[in-house]
Protein backbone atom coordinates (compact mmCIF):
# COMPACT_ATOMS: atom_id res chain seq x y z
CA UNK A 1 0.00 0.00 0.00
CA UNK A 2 1.73 3.35 -0.87
CA UNK A 3 1.88 6.40 1.54
CA UNK A 4 -0.64 8.34 -0.26
CA UNK A 5 -3.55 5.50 -0.32
CA UNK A 6 -2.62 5.01 3.41
CA UNK A 7 -3.14 8.53 4.26
CA UNK A 8 -6.68 8.74 2.63
CA UNK A 9 -7.78 5.60 4.29
CA UNK A 10 -6.48 7.32 7.57
CA UNK A 11 -8.04 10.15 6.90
CA UNK A 12 -11.55 8.82 6.13
CA UNK A 13 -11.22 6.17 9.23
CA UNK A 14 -10.79 9.52 11.29
CA UNK A 15 -13.29 11.21 9.97
CA UNK A 16 -15.92 8.18 10.50
CA UNK A 17 -15.10 7.61 13.59
CA UNK A 18 -15.46 11.52 14.38
CA UNK A 19 -18.97 11.79 12.79
CA UNK A 20 -19.75 8.84 15.03
CA UNK A 21 -18.62 10.69 18.02
CA UNK A 22 -20.94 13.60 16.98
CA UNK A 23 -24.16 10.91 16.48
CA UNK A 24 -23.63 9.33 19.36
CA UNK A 25 -23.76 12.75 21.95
CA UNK A 26 -26.92 14.24 19.57
CA UNK A 27 -28.72 10.93 20.09
CA UNK A 28 -28.38 11.12 23.90
CA UNK A 29 -29.22 14.58 23.79
CA UNK A 30 -32.23 15.00 21.85
CA UNK A 31 -33.26 11.94 23.76
CA UNK A 32 -33.10 13.47 27.23
CA UNK A 33 -34.75 17.14 25.20
CA UNK A 34 -37.65 14.94 24.09
CA UNK A 35 -38.10 13.11 27.64
CA UNK A 36 -37.97 16.87 29.03
CA UNK A 37 -40.31 18.39 26.98
CA UNK A 38 -42.81 15.61 27.04
CA UNK A 39 -42.83 15.17 30.40
CA UNK A 40 -42.36 18.65 30.98
CA UNK A 41 -45.33 19.73 29.56
CA UNK A 42 -47.99 17.39 30.36
CA UNK A 43 -47.19 18.89 33.99
CA UNK A 44 -47.80 22.50 33.04
CA UNK A 45 -50.93 24.17 33.83
CA UNK A 46 -52.28 27.90 35.73
CA UNK A 47 -51.81 26.45 39.25
CA UNK A 48 -47.91 26.28 38.68
CA UNK A 49 -47.65 29.81 37.67
CA UNK A 50 -49.96 30.68 40.69
CA UNK A 51 -49.43 28.61 43.54
CA UNK A 52 -47.30 27.56 46.30
CA UNK A 53 -45.39 24.50 46.53
CA UNK A 54 -47.56 22.23 48.14
CA UNK A 55 -47.70 19.69 51.00
CA UNK A 56 -47.89 15.93 49.44
CA UNK A 57 -51.11 15.23 48.24
CA UNK A 58 -52.46 18.63 47.72
CA UNK A 59 -52.70 21.19 44.65
CA UNK A 60 -50.07 23.74 44.24
CA UNK A 61 -47.31 24.80 41.80
CA UNK A 62 -43.91 26.36 41.87
CA UNK A 63 -44.50 29.87 42.49
CA UNK A 64 -42.28 30.74 45.00
CA UNK A 65 -39.23 28.84 43.69
CA UNK A 66 -40.02 30.56 40.22
CA UNK A 67 -39.81 33.96 42.18
CA UNK A 68 -36.72 32.66 44.39
CA UNK A 69 -34.83 31.43 41.36
CA UNK A 70 -35.31 34.99 39.59
CA UNK A 71 -34.37 36.79 42.66
CA UNK A 72 -31.32 35.04 43.44
CA UNK A 73 -30.31 34.76 40.04
CA UNK A 74 -30.56 38.30 38.67
CA UNK A 75 -28.76 39.55 42.34
CA UNK A 76 -25.81 37.06 41.65
CA UNK A 77 -25.79 38.42 37.93
CA UNK A 78 -25.76 41.92 38.80
CA UNK A 79 -23.32 41.08 41.59
CA UNK A 80 -20.73 39.21 39.61
CA UNK A 81 -20.53 40.91 36.36
CA UNK A 82 -18.70 43.81 37.58
CA UNK A 83 -16.59 42.28 39.62
CA UNK A 84 -15.69 40.23 36.49
CA UNK A 85 -15.53 42.50 33.66
CA UNK A 86 -12.81 44.57 35.71
CA UNK A 87 -10.94 41.95 36.71
CA UNK A 88 -10.77 40.48 33.21
CA UNK A 89 -9.77 44.15 31.98
CA UNK A 90 -7.11 44.45 34.05
CA UNK A 91 -5.99 41.03 33.07
CA UNK A 92 -6.29 42.04 29.28
CA UNK A 93 -5.17 45.72 29.53
CA UNK A 94 -2.86 46.55 32.52
CA UNK A 95 -1.60 43.40 34.74
CA UNK A 96 -1.60 40.60 32.77
CA UNK A 97 2.22 39.49 32.64
CA UNK A 98 2.83 41.01 36.16
CA UNK A 99 2.90 38.79 39.10
CA UNK A 100 -0.70 39.40 40.35
CA UNK A 101 -2.24 39.32 37.09
CA UNK A 102 -0.41 35.67 36.60
CA UNK A 103 -1.64 34.84 40.54
CA UNK A 104 -5.52 36.00 39.47
CA UNK A 105 -5.37 33.93 36.24
CA UNK A 106 -4.41 31.17 38.42
CA UNK A 107 -6.81 31.05 40.81
CA UNK A 108 -9.70 31.60 38.29
CA UNK A 109 -8.70 28.57 36.45
CA UNK A 110 -9.21 26.94 39.49
CA UNK A 111 -12.48 28.70 40.54
CA UNK A 112 -13.92 27.46 36.98
CA UNK A 113 -13.00 24.03 37.52
CA UNK A 114 -14.11 23.78 40.88
CA UNK A 115 -16.98 21.56 41.58
CA UNK A 116 -19.91 24.35 42.88
CA UNK A 117 -21.17 22.28 46.02
CA UNK A 118 -17.32 23.39 47.14
CA UNK A 119 -18.61 27.10 46.67
CA UNK A 120 -21.28 26.26 48.45
CA UNK A 121 -19.28 24.89 51.31
CA UNK A 122 -17.14 28.03 50.97
CA UNK A 123 -20.04 30.35 51.74
CA UNK A 124 -21.61 28.30 54.22
CA UNK A 125 -18.46 28.36 56.72
CA UNK A 126 -17.36 31.78 56.03
CA UNK A 127 -21.11 33.22 56.41
CA UNK A 128 -23.81 31.06 57.25
CA UNK A 129 -22.30 29.60 59.80
CA UNK A 130 -20.83 32.74 61.57
CA UNK A 131 -24.77 34.18 61.39
CA UNK A 132 -26.26 30.97 62.31
CA UNK A 133 -29.03 30.62 59.90
CA UNK A 134 -30.03 29.91 56.07
CA UNK A 135 -30.74 32.98 54.29
CA UNK A 136 -31.24 33.80 50.37
CA UNK A 137 -28.58 36.44 50.65
CA UNK A 138 -25.85 33.48 51.33
CA UNK A 139 -27.51 31.76 48.02
CA UNK A 140 -26.92 35.34 46.01
CA UNK A 141 -23.34 35.11 47.25
CA UNK A 142 -22.46 31.48 46.26
CA UNK A 143 -23.84 31.63 42.75
CA UNK A 144 -22.04 35.20 42.35
CA UNK A 145 -18.96 33.40 43.06
CA UNK A 146 -20.04 31.38 39.89
CA UNK A 147 -20.34 34.31 37.64
CA UNK A 148 -17.21 35.99 38.49
CA UNK A 149 -14.69 33.30 36.89
CA UNK A 150 -17.03 33.10 33.67
CA UNK A 151 -16.87 36.68 33.39
CA UNK A 152 -13.06 37.46 34.01
CA UNK A 153 -12.75 34.43 31.34
CA UNK A 154 -14.72 35.89 28.54
CA UNK A 155 -14.03 39.06 29.21
CA UNK A 156 -10.37 38.64 28.73
CA UNK A 157 -10.47 36.46 25.61
CA UNK A 158 -12.72 38.58 24.43
CA UNK A 159 -10.45 42.04 24.90
CA UNK A 160 -7.25 40.16 24.00
CA UNK A 161 -8.71 39.21 20.65
CA UNK A 162 -8.97 42.86 19.67
CA UNK A 163 -6.18 44.01 17.02
CA UNK A 164 -3.51 45.95 19.25
CA UNK A 165 -3.20 48.28 15.75
CA UNK A 166 -6.84 49.51 17.06
CA UNK A 167 -5.26 50.74 20.25
CA UNK A 168 -2.01 51.68 18.73
CA UNK A 169 -4.25 53.76 16.70
CA UNK A 170 -5.69 55.28 18.96
CA UNK A 171 -2.35 55.87 21.51
CA UNK A 172 -1.00 57.71 18.36
CA UNK A 173 -3.47 60.35 18.24
CA UNK A 174 -2.79 61.06 22.11
CA UNK A 175 -6.04 59.13 23.89
CA UNK A 176 -4.81 58.39 27.29
CA UNK A 177 -5.34 54.34 28.61
CA UNK A 178 -8.35 54.23 30.18
CA UNK A 179 -10.29 56.01 27.35
CA UNK A 180 -8.48 53.65 25.18
CA UNK A 181 -10.08 50.82 27.29
CA UNK A 182 -13.57 52.36 27.95
CA UNK A 183 -14.48 53.78 24.55
CA UNK A 184 -12.34 51.37 21.89
CA UNK A 185 -11.80 47.83 23.14
CA UNK A 186 -14.66 47.42 25.21
CA UNK A 187 -16.97 48.66 22.53
CA UNK A 188 -15.14 46.34 20.12
CA UNK A 189 -15.55 43.11 22.63
CA UNK A 190 -19.35 43.68 23.91
CA UNK A 191 -20.75 41.68 22.14
CA UNK A 192 -18.48 38.75 23.09
CA UNK A 193 -18.80 39.96 27.09
CA UNK A 194 -22.58 39.62 26.83
CA UNK A 195 -22.48 36.71 25.26
CA UNK A 196 -20.51 35.26 28.33
CA UNK A 197 -22.47 36.87 30.89
CA UNK A 198 -25.44 35.28 29.33
CA UNK A 199 -24.25 32.27 29.24
CA UNK A 200 -22.61 32.45 32.90
CA UNK A 201 -26.69 33.09 33.93
CA UNK A 202 -27.11 29.90 32.21
CA UNK A 203 -25.08 28.18 34.14
CA UNK A 204 -26.00 29.39 37.57
CA UNK A 205 -29.82 28.70 36.86
CA UNK A 206 -29.47 25.28 37.17
CA UNK A 207 -27.41 24.87 40.32
CA UNK A 208 -28.16 23.07 43.08
CA UNK A 209 -25.56 22.20 45.33
CA UNK A 210 -24.48 25.56 46.62
CA UNK A 211 -28.16 26.70 47.07
CA UNK A 212 -28.54 23.46 49.76
CA UNK A 213 -25.89 24.98 52.09
CA UNK A 214 -27.25 28.70 51.62
CA UNK A 215 -30.36 29.36 50.88
CA UNK A 216 -32.19 25.84 51.30
CA UNK A 217 -35.44 26.53 50.53
CA UNK A 218 -38.60 27.27 51.77
CA UNK A 219 -42.61 25.93 51.29
CA UNK A 220 -44.11 29.05 51.69
CA UNK A 221 -43.79 32.70 49.69
CA UNK A 222 -40.84 35.28 50.96
CA UNK A 223 -39.07 37.90 49.40
CA UNK A 224 -36.92 38.40 52.56
CA UNK A 225 -33.14 37.87 51.77
CA UNK A 226 -32.30 37.37 55.10
CA UNK A 227 -34.85 34.28 55.23
CA UNK A 228 -34.36 30.81 53.06
CA UNK A 229 -35.56 31.27 50.20
CA UNK A 230 -37.64 28.39 47.59
CA UNK A 231 -35.64 28.04 44.42
CA UNK A 232 -36.73 26.23 41.16
CA UNK A 233 -33.30 23.51 41.08
CA UNK A 234 -33.55 22.73 45.07
CA UNK A 235 -37.42 22.28 44.75
CA UNK A 236 -36.99 20.22 41.50
CA UNK A 237 -34.17 18.04 43.88
CA UNK A 238 -36.87 17.45 46.73
CA UNK A 239 -39.86 16.84 44.15
CA UNK A 240 -37.74 14.11 42.38
CA UNK A 241 -36.09 12.50 45.23
CA UNK A 242 -40.01 12.05 47.08
CA UNK A 243 -42.17 8.95 46.23
CA UNK A 244 -44.67 11.27 45.84
CA UNK A 245 -45.97 10.75 41.71
CA UNK A 246 -47.60 14.81 42.17
CA UNK A 247 -44.69 16.45 43.90
CA UNK A 248 -42.29 14.15 41.18
CA UNK A 249 -45.08 15.44 38.20
CA UNK A 250 -43.88 19.06 39.11
CA UNK A 251 -40.16 18.47 39.61
CA UNK A 252 -40.57 17.56 35.28
CA UNK A 253 -42.53 20.82 34.79
CA UNK A 254 -39.33 22.58 37.05
CA UNK A 255 -36.67 20.89 34.77
CA UNK A 256 -38.72 22.21 31.74
CA UNK A 257 -38.79 25.68 32.77
CA UNK A 258 -35.36 25.88 33.11
CA UNK A 259 -34.24 23.78 30.44
CA UNK A 260 -36.38 26.18 28.67
CA UNK A 261 -34.85 29.00 30.45
CA UNK A 262 -31.44 27.89 29.41
CA UNK A 263 -32.08 27.33 25.47
CA UNK A 264 -33.23 30.72 25.55
CA UNK A 265 -30.33 32.43 26.65
CA UNK A 266 -28.16 30.23 25.01
CA UNK A 267 -30.19 31.32 21.49
CA UNK A 268 -30.56 34.90 22.16
CA UNK A 269 -26.47 34.87 23.12
CA UNK A 270 -25.60 33.73 20.16
CA UNK A 271 -28.86 35.47 17.60
CA UNK A 272 -28.33 38.72 19.44
CA UNK A 273 -24.98 39.19 19.23
CA UNK A 274 -23.35 37.04 16.56
CA UNK A 275 -20.92 38.75 13.96
CA UNK A 276 -22.34 40.89 11.26
CA UNK A 277 -20.59 40.28 8.24
CA UNK A 278 -21.01 43.26 5.67
CA UNK A 279 -20.89 42.88 1.94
Amino acid sequence: MDLKLRRKLLNYFALAMSMLAVVFGLFWLFWILLNVFHLGVTALGPDLFTKMTPPPGSSGGLLNAIAGSLIQVGLATLIGTPFGVLAGVYLAEYGGHTWLGRTTLFINDILLSAPSIVIGLFVYAVYVAQVGHFSAIAGVYALALLVIPVVIRTTENMLVLVPDSLREAVFALGTPKWKVVTKVTLRASLAGIVTGILLAVARIAGETAPLLFTALSNQFWTLDLNKPMATLPVTIFKFAMSPFADWQRMAWAGVFLITLGVLGLNILARVLFRPKHRN
